[in-house]
């Protein structure tokens, strides 16, 4: 759970289900409302994870197989949550993460074929305590979703190592984040990413409002305030 006051969302799902765009529309929303909100992304988020972002999104790791996949992974969420997210949750900080470890559960656990028992042992290494107060698994059917994916791709680059493969492997995905819902209903919210965004934003805000409590408008104007 968060250390201190701060409050840590993660953001999870298939490829094109539109996690950035949520992110930093519910990012806006709160540094509005005076909260001091840190947005960042996995793999990656600080200098040593980015370095390893790159070798994994690029496939240059994909040689030695998902077990050395998984590790890169693991060390990168390591770095991370130690040297970004852990001080920032510790300041009272709102931490929006764009993939955490439920992608690796995921990716490298039930597609990779890796050992559930083994994923797991890695996880509590890399996270060390460090574990989402809510996430938000935004779900789309994994045809539409990837069509969105390699539309946007092709505008700026080529498809990462994870977009270009079969579809079966993305609906297989979506499946594993549903069961990771459905098996965690307290951390885990299911948002229906077929929506418009201002849909889709909306429900988010009512969630991490609920999460965040009273002080989820500290900064806002009241009604009797604008009178």
């Amino acid at each position: 759970m968060a250390d201190a006051n701060g409050l840590f969302v993660s953001f999870e799902g298939g490829e094109g289900a539109g996690k950035s765009t949520q992110i930093r529309r519910l990012a806006e929303r709160l540094r509005e409302r005076g909260h001091d909100v840190l947005v960042t992304r996995e793999p990656g988020g600080s200098p040593g994870a980015e370095a390893v972002r790159h070798v994994l999104l690029s496939g240059a790791a994909e040689i030695f197989g998902t077990r050395m996949e998984a590790i890169l992974f693991a060390a990168a969420r390591n770095d991370h949550v130690e040297e970004i997210i852990r001080p920032a949750l510790a300041r009272g900080t709102i931490v929006l993460c764009d993939r955490f470890m439920d992608s690796s559960r995921v990716y490298q656990g039930v597609t990779g074929n890796l050992e559930p028992d083994y994923i797991e042992a890695l996880q509590r290494v890399a996270v060390n305590g460090v574990v989402p107060d809510c996430t938000l698994i935004l779900d789309i059917p994994a045809e539409i979703g990837l069509e969105r994916a390699r539309k946007r791709a092709a505008a700026v680059a080529a498809p990462d190592r994870f977009e270009k493969e079969e579809l079966q492997t993305h609906e297989k995905r979506r499946e594993a984040f549903l069961d990771i819902a459905a098996r965690e209903p307290e951390r885990c919210h299911v948002i229906d990413a077929q929506r418009t965004e201002d849909k889709i934003a909306e429900e988010i805000a009512v969630i991490v409002d609920q999460r965040l409590g009273p002080s989820a408008n500290i900064g806002a104007e009241t009604p009797e305030a604008a009178q």
